[in-house]
């Protein structure tokens, strides 16, 4: 197989802004687009590929057909023929909602056996005052918890950060956060939709009507743990892989180009996805096989493949890579 690109799921939402289109280079009518699904599996938004002679399928036919050979054997013996990841970039013109997602457990049981939701952000473009939410400041109970939603205080207990380009955050399921506005961000997460909506600020949905919350689902998914600090720290170095997020559901990387760079794919079992944050070049596989990419596009790399050249142009690219291993 060669490298494969997909179509764009465009979503609109209430608080959704203006970046998306022009950075992805789409012309579309829709207004308050606020998520782009890149890659998804997800069961009635299923990505649909958009080169070569799989074009009009979705990935989830591919899963089907070509099995350990697209997403690794020991990921297809995990996941079967749902895609484990979720692909999108958010562009926050308003604050998010404040919200949690439950873990594997909690959303198997709740949720007729499906998974939760472990992400990570990168911070691709922020406005000035951009900010978000990740993790509480003090050590809470359930029960404060649910008072200080119905008395509008809970944003007082969350680290609010103000972010720049190149931040990253991981969150894994259960800790309560929120994107702020102005921040536009690659979100690499578990293929699953499942979210508690905590507190909206007492927002409107696009229907004219409040969204609805999930306060008591969400008390029971919430990690009570406080940490210092929920930003994540990385190397940053040119042209080399710089690791920024490596967990049991993802392994995700930077690459900062100004040269081409190669990566050996033979003992991962595993696709690969790439994700161009920055600039503009090309992919080839160890087949020979080439694909453009350029600022906002997403490329899946099949796991049979042995290998791949990162080949900027000579303005240079930044790429994430995420796998599962």
């Amino acid at each position: 197989m060669y490298p494969l690109k997909f179509r764009p799921i465009l979503k609109s939402v209430v608080w959704g802004g203006e970046k998306i289109a022009p950075f992805k280079e789409i012309t579309t009518d829709q207004h308050n687009i606020g998520e782009s699904w890149e890659l998804s599996g997800v069961k009635g938004n299923e990505s649909v590929v958009a080169n070569g002679e799989y074009a009009g399928r979705t990935i989830t036919e591919l899963v089907q057909e070509f099995k350990g050979r697209l997403i690794g054997q020991k990921n297809y013996e995990r996941t079967g023929d749902e895609f484990p990841l979720l692909i999108k970039f958010i562009d926050a013109k308003q604050d998010l909602s404040i919200q949690v997602h439950p873990d594997d457990e909690l959303a198997a049981k709740r949720h007729n056996g499906s998974k939760g939701k472990t992400e990570m952000w990168y911070v691709v473009a922020a406005d000035k005052d951009a900010h978000l939410m990740s993790g509480l400041t003090q050590k809470i109970t359930p029960d404060e918890y649910e008072q200080r939603v119905n008395n509008h205080t809970i944003t007082d207990v969350l680290h609010d950060y103000k972010v720049a380009p190149g931040d990253v955050f991981f969150l894994p399921a259960g800790r309560i956060h929120s994107i702020g506005s102005g921040s536009f961000i690659a979100e690499i997460q578990q293929t699953s939709d499942i979210t508690y909506r905590i507190y909206d600020f007492g927002r409107l949905g696009l229907d004219g009507k409040p969204r609805e919350l999930h306060t008591e689902l969400a008390k029971a998914a919430i990690d009570y743990t406080v940490y210092p600090d929920y930003r994540t720290e990385y190397r940053k170095e040119k042209n080399l892989e710089n690791v920024l997020v490596d967990c049991s559901y993802f392994t995700t990387s930077l690459y900062d180009l100004d040269r081409e760079v190669t990566k050996d794919l033979s003992g991962l079992d595993s696709f690969l996805v790439v994700i161009c944050i920055e600039g503009k070049g090309s992919l080839k596989d160890a087949e020979g096989n080439k694909v453009t990419l350029h600022q906002g596009e997403t490329v899946l790399i099949p796991a049979d493949c042995k290998g791949v050249a990162f080949i900027p142009d000579e303005g240079g690219m930044k790429i994430l890579t995420s796998c599962v291993r």
